[in-house]
């Protein structure tokens, strides 16, 4: 298996970072200076060759918001990446469920190429709760961008959103080992 390179590596760290970076350089910083981080992350995406052409557009996502921050020393464009990045997941998420096979299921065939009907139906299930996991994800990083402080909007972006990641994937492991032993039992 190939390692990831190093673009692929440093935009993910500044991603995971990135509402931590901006609230600690908030009212120190300019918001044109913080929108060249928006413009690192694009960079590390876009330079990450191993890169999905499904995931590129968060590099692109990531330049479109950075431009009117730096046009206009606006600190709400830069707010509103985590926003972008819900909404393009629930669009590649959804789509999928138009255009089988699933998102889950592409990912679930990776490791077993021969699903059963259960596992694909399963699969585009999960692949649902994930969709409505990024449109409420997706609608509270907007609403504390617009409404919140700029430390409310950084804890849940920065935090609480990546604790509710952990807890849907983990909460999605145990309803898999409970959905396998049922149809092996």
């Amino acid at each position: 298996m190939k390692r990831p390179g190093l673009p692929s590596l440093f935009g993910t760290l500044l991603i995971l970072l990135y509402p931590l970076l901006v609230w600690s350089a908030h009212g120190k910083v300019e918001p044109r200076l913080l929108a060249l981080l928006l413009v690192a992350i694009a960079a590390a995406r876009l330079l990450a060759s191993r890169l999905s052409r499904n995931f590129r557009w968060m590099g692109v996502a990531a330049l479109a918001l950075a431009a009117p921050a730096l046009l206009w020393n606006s600190l709400l464009p830069l707010k509103l990446y985590p926003v972008a990045i819900s909404a393009g997941m629930l669009a590649l998420f959804g789509y999928s469920l138009f255009r089988p096979p699933s998102i889950i299921e592409r990912m679930a065939r990776l490791t077993d190429p021969d699903l059963p009907p259960f596992a694909v139906a399963y699969t585009r299930r999960v692949t649902q709760v994930w969709c409505v996991f990024f449109a409420v994800n997706g609608s509270i990083a907007f609403a504390t961008a617009m409404w919140a402080s700029p430390a409310v909007w950084s804890m849940y972006t920065g935090v609480v959103s990546y604790v509710a990641m952990g807890v849907l994937f983990a909460g999605e492991y145990l309803v898999r080992l409970y959905v396998r032993r049922q149809h092996h039992a």
